[in-house]
């Protein structure tokens, strides 16, 4: 049951994605980059907390 609802909302946003790309492209785009910023925030997040732990954590 719970695999079925997982692959039902995989399908739902790939549809969501397609939708938009295609009915407007530049709000498209201004997605992916808050997607990627938040990716790349994050990375730096962990990197920093690496970073801390490696010197001592204090």
């Amino acid at each position: 049951m719970a695999v079925n609802a997982k692959r039902i909302a995989i399908y739902v946003l790939a549809v969501f994605a397609l939708y938009v790309i295609i009915t407007d492209p530049l709000k498209a785009t201004g997605y992916v980059q808050i997607v990627f910023e938040g990716i790349s925030d994050a990375a730096n997040a962990v990197g920093d907390f690496m970073t801390w732990i490696a010197n001592g954590g204090g």
